[in-house]
């Protein structure tokens, strides 16, 4: 991947992303284009969380961004490519979602989802307050596990379906960040203080990612499926 290696290596890492789910935005099976307008106010409010947080733990040192691979152009202290991350991600997970509700059952039985949901909430409940002296981990993992607390509580007719994304999504968003976190790269794009994560990895990503990934989905999909039943 060295030639690859340079400033543009976060931003070119998004294009490729987007790239496919841009591109089939106009099937005519799908018809993705019709649902931005109910798609990127879902991404905004889940960005009103996820930006401010990205920031504070920016500026704690909790994570930084390797200037080798980013275009230098910042944001309140965020690299542009880091606000980019914000809208392609979920843009391309929503499009696996409305793909696979086009060829799969979209409303799946929901009441085990349900309990799968609860228990989510507890594990991370309880994982959070043994790690609470991980930032990452005591933030991560108790947002995620009061969001699916909430989640089992609704048991809407959603839930299922948001689980097949998610572990559906998980094959890409850990490619992703297998580049993000220097998995098939020299260096990371992405550094992350060892204070502040519990250490297990998958492919050398903090297993804290997968519940950030999550919880993002998780906000977008809900807002997605609400303003989808509305319209």
């Amino acid at each position: 991947m060295g030639f690859l290696e340079n400033h543009f290596f976060y931003f070119i890492l998004m294009l490729l992303t987007i790239a496919y789910p841009l591109a089939q935005s106009f099937e005519r099976r799908i018809y993705y284009y019709k649902k931005w307008r109910l798609l990127f106010p879902s991404i905004l409010l889940m960005m009103l969380l996820f930006i401010p947080w990205d920031i504070c733990f920016t500026h704690w040192s909790i994570w930084d961004f390797n200037s080798d691979y980013i275009c230098g152009i910042k944001v309140f202290l965020l690299p542009i490519e880091e606000w980019i991350f914000f809208i392609v991600v979920p843009f391309s997970c929503v499009f696996i979602h409305e793909v696979l509700n086009y060829f799969f059952n979209k409303n799946l039985e929901s009441s085990s989802y349900s309990k799968i949901s609860f228990f989510l909430a507890i594990v991370l409940a309880l994982l959070s307050v043994m790690y609470s002296d991980k930032l990452y981990t005591l933030v991560c993992f108790s947002l995620t596990s009061l969001s699916l607390f909430i989640l089992s509580l609704y048991n809407p007719v959603w839930i299922g379906s948001f689980f097949r994304t998610f572990l559906v999504s998980l094959i890409p968003f850990l490619l992703i960040n297998g580049f993000l976190t220097g998995s098939f790269t020299e260096q990371p794009i992405v550094r992350y203080s060892s204070n502040h994560i519990i250490g297990f990895r998958i492919i050398n990503i903090p297993v804290e990612d997968s519940m950030y990934c999550l919880l993002m989905l998780l906000i977008v999909i809900a807002t997605y499926e609400k303003k989808l039943n509305q319209n």
